[in-house]
Formats: structure tokens, C-alpha cells, sequence
């Protein structure tokens, strides 16, 4: 409906869309900050609750480094395909036209030196105002972490439950904007229709979709497989015996209502230790987000790109940083990765519009994450058992 829309060229309908795509970008700006910070935050925080034993450490470990493998995967794929930018017409002076049609401003060179100090924040609020999205994460990692580490005391759970009421809180707002969206998917998809070309958008869209995809496949059958060998296993038996579980995340779409079928799959069929099975399939199904991490940076990073933002090496491995802190920050966000990559780019003043094509795409591609984090949280328990 929105691509029709924009095709009329009517002016009036234009900037209707253009208003109503506008306060949307406001409301996702305004709840990008509270929305990472609180997600973040209230998962780290609850790892001393989860035990501080050898089998969660075995878990953690495994996750950041398949994580992280995930969103490297991610990035190498990106740089090699290298999708173009998407093209806009040479008039109006609407949203999109603001923030795509322009030659990128000249950036002041600093160090990685001076870099890395910048995002050591000095002042609490300044990061909050800014939208410094690392300096951000640095700060919730911490609390969260700190939160973990404090001895179980009344002043520890007041402090805990009051960050996650403000997260039910918050969840509900996002609730309401996420059940008034379709309204906002129009206008986004009439601003890039009345905008773009369809041949050059469907060949830009095309090689991101490759590398989302491409990414998590490689994931799946290559690098995951490989874990599993460093580990003594053998990923065909792991495979076929987890294949109920991954099958079900495929079609379900969600890890949290495959996670019965996984703990079962896990105990009777790959004969997992059923105190390992229960202990870290939860936790896994929680902060374990693979094809989330490859998600995030890959759109981020097309995001940025038809912003105007140079993707030089640096701005690549923070946002591998950035993006795997934001997939193990992810657990209990509605609308899962994509309204958290959509969150972050609003907070740095991206060009959230580009989302609005990207989002009758996104059900495929939740699905092949989906099977693909299930995979990696059946993978994870294996070799913690293993090793144990």
C-alpha cells in the first residue's frame, strides 16, 4: 500500500507520509536509549543468579565466541558483496532525499587513541543525551555486571526489580507503538517508492538479503560445525540428533516456544547430562543470539552506508563489538532484532526509513535465524557437556 502511494507523486499525500514517517522516527529515537540500556542491564545482571559454576562459565564462553564468529562472518561477507547504495530522485527535499542524496562530510581524522578515550564517558548523562551508543553499552555492561557480582541482600532485589518494572514499563509502550506500526510501514514504504528506483532498490536490497542470509548459513554449516570439531564431536551425529528442535525454530520463529523440544531432543536423543540440558539450554535460549549478532551488524552497517558514513576498519569492528553486546543484551525486546538494530540506528540518527523495505523481508529471514540460534544453542550445550 505504501509503495503505491508513493508511486501517485501526489505533494499532499507526500507530505502526509512524510509527517507521519517523521513521528515515528521521533518515537523509535526516544525509546532507542532506554530500550538497550534496560535490555542490557537486566540480562547481565542476572548471571549471578544463574550460577557462577564451570558449566556457566563453559556456556558464556562458547556464546561470545560463536557470537562473535556470527557477526566476523557477518562483516567479511558485507565488505566481499559490497551492496550499493540505494538511489534517489533529484528532487524534493524529503526525509530520505536529506539523509541519502548527499556527499558524506568530510571526517575529522582522530586517532584510535583519541577513538577509544571518547568512549570512556566522564559524565553519566552526556552518553544518554548524545546517543553514544557504545559509551551506552559500556555503561550498562558494567552496571549489569556489577549488579551480578553484589552479594543477594534487599537493597541488591529493590535495585533489580525496579529496572526490570521500568523494562515492563517500557515494553508496554513498546507494545503500543509496535501495534500501531502497519501505519508506520506505510509511510516508510511510500517515502522510498516516491524516491527510488525499484531496479536499483531490488539490486541493493538483493545483496544484503545475500549477505543476511549467506552469513547465516555459513554460520550454520561451517563455522558452528567447526566448534563442534575443535571439540572432539562430530557435527553430522549432533545435527541429526537436534534436527526436531531446528526444524520446529524454523517454522515457529521463536527459540523460547522450541525450547521444550530442544531440551528434550538434547536429553533423549543426543544424551546430553540432564542438569547441563536444563542449566544451559535456558541461558542459552536467552543470551546465545548468533543469527541476531550477524542481523545487527550487517544492517547496521547497509543503514549507515546509504547514510552517508564511510564503513572504514575501525567502524566495522566496533560495530562487531557493538552488535554482539547488543544480541546477548536482546532477551525479552518485542519484534526481537530488528526492532533492536532499528532502536540503535535511531539513536545515532541513521536513516531508519531504509528499515521500512527491509521489514516484508524480515519474517525469512527470522526464520533462518531463528533455526540457526536454535543450532547454536544445541552446539553450545554439547560442548559444555562434552568438556564437563
Amino acid at each position: 500500500m505504501g509503495a503505491v502511494l508513493g508511486l501517485l507523486g501526489l505533494g499532499w499525500l507526500n507530505d502526509v507520509m512524510d509527517f507521519v514517517a517523521t513521528v515515528y522516527t521521533r518515537l523509535f529515537q526516544l525509546l532507542a536509549v532506554p530500550t538497550i540500556v534496560l535490555a542490557v542491564i537486566t540480562t547481565f545482571a542476572t548471571f549471578g543468579s544463574k550460577g557462577s559454576g564451570r558449566i556457566f562459565g563453559r556456556t558464556l564462553i562458547y556464546t561470545l565466541l560463536t557470537t562473535f564468529a556470527a557477526a566476523a562472518v557477518g562483516a567479511i561477507l558485507y565488505v566481499l558483496v559490497a551492496p550499493g547504495n540505494l538511489p534517489v530522485l533529484d528532487h524534493g527535499d524529503r526525509l530520505l532525499d536529506s539523509s541519502l542524496n548527499h556527499e558524506p562530510v568530510p571526517m575529522i581524522q582522530t586517532s584510535y587513541y583519541d577513538h577509544i578515550l571518547s568512549v570512556i564517558p566522564n559524565n553519566i548523562v552526556k552518553p544518554f543525551l548524545e546517543g553514544n551508543v557504545l559509551s551506552l553499552l559500556l555503561l550498562a555492561f558494567a552496571v549489569g555486571i556489577g549488579l551480578s557480582k553484589l552479594p543477594e541482600s534487599e537493597n541488591k532485589a529493590v535495585v533489580v526489580k525496579g529496572l526490570l518494572g521500568l523494562q515492563d514499563l517500557l515494553f508496554l509502550l513498546i507494545r503500543g507503538l509496535i501495534w500501531t506500526l502497519p501505519l508506520g510501514i506505510v509511510a516508510f514504504s511510500a517515502q522510498l517508492s516516491a524516491q527510488v528506483s525499484a531496479g536499483v532498490v531490488a539490486d541493493s536490497i538483493g545483496k544484503y538479503v545475500l549477505v543476511v542470509l549467506g552469513g547465516n548459513v555459513i554460520q550454520f554449516f561451517v563455522i558452528l560445525p567447526l566448534f563442534l570439531l575443535a571439540s572432539g564431536l562430530n557435527p553430522i551425529h549432533v545435527l541429526s540428533k537436534m534436527m526436531p528442535a531446528v526444524l520446529m525454530a524454523l517454522f515457529t520463529k521463536s527459540s523460547a516456544a522450541t525450547l521444550p523440544v530442544t531440551m528434550q531432543s538434547a536429553e533423549d536423543r543426543l544424551g546430553i547430562r540432564r542438569d547441563i540440558a536444563r542449566f544451559v539450554l535456558p541461558i542459552c535460549t536467552t543470551i546465545n543470539m548468533n543469527g541476531c549478532a550477524a542481523f545487527i551488524l550487517v544492517t547496521s552497517l547497509f543503514v549507515m552506508q546509504n547514510g552517508g558514513t564511510p564503513l572504514t576498519l575501525g567502524t566495522i569492528l566496533l560495530w562487531i563489538l557493538i552488535s554482539v553486546v547488543s544480541a546477548v543484551g536482546n532477551a525479552g525486546v518485542p519484534m526481537g532484532c530488528f526492532f533492536l538494530t532499528l532502536s540503535l540506528m535511531s539513536g545515532i540518527g541513521a536513516p531508519v526509513a531504509i528499515l521500512g523495505i527491509i521489514l516484508p523481508i524480515y519474517t525469512i529471514i527470522d526464520m533462518v535465524e531463528t533455526a540457526e540460534n536454535v543450532w547454536s544453542d544445541s552446539c553450545v550445550c554439547a560442548m559444555t557437556n562434552n568438556d564437563l
